[in-house]
């Protein structure tokens, strides 16, 4: 306003003297003011930190592990403020699994089951696939529904079965899983393969897929792939996207190994990541 009216006529309308409105001025910062541009900085730390994958709610978290305690609502003002946003959920539509084969399909075992009370009671599994220059990476991932904790991925060029068997293999490898654990899947062909069939059979595991053209009933499953498009590939992609399957692979592996299981606060876990959450539980 002081471009387009003269100081004196700006005091008369508001009701202020020169003086007071020098003073004002030169007044140093509240101490309000003062703390805010302090917390503003922290703040951008933790979202830069993060890649810009965190907003309010993750960053309060955060900061709180860290000793300080502020409100959701004071984080996301200052956020704002700075012109900066975490990577909020965009709506998601999973795309159901061509189930038209003759392998035997499982029933959906998973919708009666009581809910895991520890891990390596119930497994979820899916596949997804990535663009790069070279074509399409498939990633097979097995998440523990208890933890949420990635036990088991793998990556292919090719939409065979060897993908989940590589997935499953890494996953018992590194769980070795009590006898009668469940594994839920889509009723993909992959899934209901004979391989991997008798894979499951000589762990020892129970199979379980969803229904026809319901991918909700593996919701779990669904949502991981939802995060890692939007916090992995998306990311990529605003960069320039993959331009191999293998630079595709080494990024899913950075992900999922140093950030998503050691890291990320997940809301269903109590802001916990999902190692924490196995560690603090047990």
């Amino acid at each position: 306003m002081r471009a387009d009216y003269p100081l004196a006529q700006l005091c008369v309308a508001l009701g202020v003297t020169r003086a007071g409105y020098y003073a004002w001025v030169k007044a140093p910062p509240s101490p309000r003011a003062q703390a805010d541009a302090a917390l503003s900085q922290d703040i951008a730390a933790v979202h830069a930190e993060h890649r810009g994958r965190y907003g309010a709610p993750r960053i309060r978290h955060t900061l709180r592990q860290r000793g300080q305690r502020h409100s959701t609502k004071r984080v996301a003002r200052l956020l704002r403020q700075q012109g900066l946003r975490g990577q909020g959920p965009r709506r998601y539509v999973p795309r159901t699994t061509d189930s038209a084969h003759a392998h035997p399909v499982a029933p959906n075992r998973l919708a009666e089951a009581p809910a895991p009370t520890g891990p390596n009671q119930i497994w979820v599994s899916d596949l997804t696939y990535v663009p790069t220059a070279e074509g399409w990476l498939f990633v097979a991932v097995i998440l523990d529904l208890w933890s949420r904790h990635v036990v088991g991925w793998a990556t292919s060029a090719s939409l065979a079965a060897l993908t989940v068997l590589a997935a499953l293999r890494m996953a018992l490898g590194q769980r070795q899983p009590p006898r009668g654990l469940l594994h839920h899947s889509d009723r993909g062909v992959q899934y209901a393969s004979g391989e991997h069939r008798a894979l499951l059979a000589a762990a020892g595991l129970e199979a379980s897929m969803s229904r026809a053209g319901n991918p909700y009933d593996n919701a779990a499953m669904e949502s991981f792939m939802a995060t890692y498009k939007r916090e992995c590939v998306s990311l990529a992609e605003g960069a320039g996207g993959y331009a191999t399957r293998a630079e595709a692979t080494t990024d899913f592996f950075a992900y999922v190994e140093t950030y998503y299981n050691r890291v990320r606060l997940h809301s269903a876990l109590g802001y916990q990541s999902p190692v924490d959450f196995e560690t603090q539980t047990r």
